[in-house]
């Protein structure tokens, strides 16, 4: 092998290095994604689990993920996981449902106060009594 064919190579070697060096920091680069302040704490947490969940798929993908993590994504992923959660929404709506039945019986019951002093009123069987203990 000649001098001149050595020194070719070594340039195409130092040309490939570069371009794959350029190609390295473009990607790392890319995976350096600028997210904006959030505007409330929130927004923040959700966005860190965003990131969380991102970097665990990563991790998954790659055969990287700790035992923990697997072990934490099996969980979701169960049966007994599912049956709960849709027991949880349903208590939720559940607490809901009575929230409003409460507030409801609350506004019967003042249209009901309202409708009485209406009637004696206008009966014109209001006394002093009956206006003091309103």
């Amino acid at each position: 092998m000649s001098w001149k064919t050595i020194i070719i190579h070594t340039n195409t070697i130092s040309e490939v290095v570069e371009r794959r060096l350029r190609m390295a920091k473009s990607k790392a680069k890319e995976s350096q994604r600028t997210i904006r302040p959030a505007s409330t704490p929130e927004a923040r947490e959700n966005q860190l689990i965003s990131l969380a969940v991102g970097l665990a798929e990563k991790q998954l993908l790659e055969g990287t993920a700790s035992s923990q993590v697997i072990s934490h994504y099996l969980k979701l992923g169960s049966t007994r996981e599912k049956l709960d959660y849709e027991y949880k929404q349903t208590q939720m709506e559940l607490m809901k449902a009575k929230t409003a039945a409460l507030e409801s019986s609350q506004i019967v019951e003042e249209l009901y106060v309202n409708a009485i002093s209406a009637m004696r009123k206008y009966s014109g069987s209001l006394t002093t009594e009956d206006s003091d203990d309103d």
